[in-house]
């Protein structure tokens, strides 16, 4: 069933008000970003008639078999700990939160929202429309405050003590870039995580958006970043490194746009991860196929400017979908370069076990495409446990000063700490 609605912005929350009230549901939407790749403006999926949990060791052996039984949408998230099955790795971090390594559920319902149309797939289309109009929404669900004992699990000190280990390693050649993240958290930690995503959307509505709900398991996420997509036969990946606080004013931002764009240490940054995801899609790609479609773009969000380049190939015919992501996961934005390496070191001196954070929300569509976000800028939550928690990373380079990386980190959490009324973390 289409419909067109007058105010799909009230639709939208209405229909996610409801889907939260379900066991599961995903909940992914670009906040009107022009993207050539984008199939929709929010798809919500909800209910689970089939669902796929598993974890690191033959994960995407099952998501592939999941598929091949269920080749209509496919809604659900891979964790970074995947990482363990792709490459010969492990993780000893502690994991506060309990999410699965890999979770896939097939809808019950499915909403697809383009401009103001409104396409419902379910056996009754008209009902569940009217029970999403009928949907009252509280005015102040995003004025609502959420305080929280939030802490961090290092110190500053240790963080800027660790980024100078790291950087003695880039001099010894062990490696030349590396994504260092570091973990916020609370314990004890009672919110409305519907309240939260919302507010979190109002104050930084960025185009790869996603509310998840798997049982008591929130992912709440606010990323700019596309992992991996699928369009036809093409596969197209959107690498972010390079970050820039918004100016006090228009021309303000013009002239940190420009700065950032002819920062050296940033240019730098970014190449190195265009070359590694130039290698990971050639396990995928048709030969010679694959380009940099933009290198160095500059790109505007409310709360950051980010330095984005976009890289694609021609996907051969017999890699599958599932194993084109395989090919390319963890992602290198999150990892460093060489690959294996980064991610031994990240091991070694992160002090979290990093899950879906670093991971993937996303979906598959019936024509075999798929689109998934790199999990950042994101609050985990157990709610059973309550258990709050959210990471925030930067590039690790020769040239890095530790300092002004951890202030990075600050800049990109700022819309959080701003969501749990915080200025400032313990």
């Amino acid at each position: 069933m289409i419909k067109s609605i007058n105010d799909p912005q009230n639709f939208k929350r209405k229909a996610l008000q409801w889907a939260s009230s379900f066991n599961v549901c995903c909940y992914l939407d670009s906040n009107n970003f022009a993207d050539p790749y984008s199939k929709f403006d929010a798809l919500i999926a909800i209910g689970a008639k089939d669902e796929l949990v598993a974890e690191a060791g033959n994960a995407f052996a099952k998501l592939q078999m999941f598929r091949k039984k269920h080749p209509g949408w496919l809604t659900g998230f891979f964790s970074y700990d995947l990482k363990n099955e792709t490459e010969n790795l492990s993780s000893a971090h502690i994991d506060h939160l309990q999410f699965p390594d890999l979770y896939f559920f097939v809808p019950q319902y499915l909403i697809i929202i383009k401009g103001s149309e409104i396409e419902i797939i379910a056996d009754n289309p008209s009902e569940i429309f009217e029970r999403i109009q009928q949907q009252i929404i509280d005015p102040a669900i995003n004025e609502t405050v959420h305080k929280v004992n939030l802490q961090s699990r290092i110190s500053k000190a240790t963080y800027l003590n660790t980024v100078e280990k790291i950087k003695t390693h880039i001099k010894q050649g062990d490696i030349y870039v590396t994504n260092f993240c570091q973990e916020f958290f609370a314990e004890n930690a009672v919110i409305d995580p519907l309240a939260v995503f919302s507010k979190l959307n109002e104050i930084s509505p960025n185009p790869f958006s996603a509310f998840f709900k798997y049982r008591d398991n929130y992912i709440l996420c606010a990323s700019p970043e596309r992992f991996l997509a699928k369009r036809g036969d093409k596969l197209i990946s959107q690498p972010i490194k390079g970050t820039a606080k918004r100016g006090k004013d228009i021309a303000d931002d013009e002239l940190i746009k420009l700065q950032l764009r002819n920062n050296t240490k940033e240019q730098q940054e970014n190449v190195m991860i265009v070359d590694l995801v130039r290698n990971d899609l050639t396990r995928s790609a048709k030969h010679g196929t694959v380009t940099t479609e933009e290198l160095f773009g500059i790109y505007t969000f409310k709360q950051v400017h980010q330095m984005i380049s976009t890289v694609a190939c021609e996907l051969n015919e017999s890699v599958t979908a599932i194993q084109a992501i395989k090919n390319t996961f963890p992602m290198g934005s999150m990892t460093g370069a060489p690959k294996i390496s980064s991610m031994q070191l990240m091991e070694q001196y992160e002090h979290s076990r990093r899950g879906v954070y670093s991971g993937a929300v996303g979906y598959f569509s019936p024509d075999n495409d798929f689109d998934f976000n790199v999990v950042i800028r994101t609050l985990l939550y157990n709610k059973s446990k309550k258990h709050l928690s959210f990471q925030a990373g930067s590039a690790i380079t020769y040239h890095a000063v530790a300092e002004k990386e951890y202030e990075e980190c600050l800049l990109k959490a700022q819309a959080i700490l701003e969501v749990l009324g915080k200025s400032a973390i313990n």
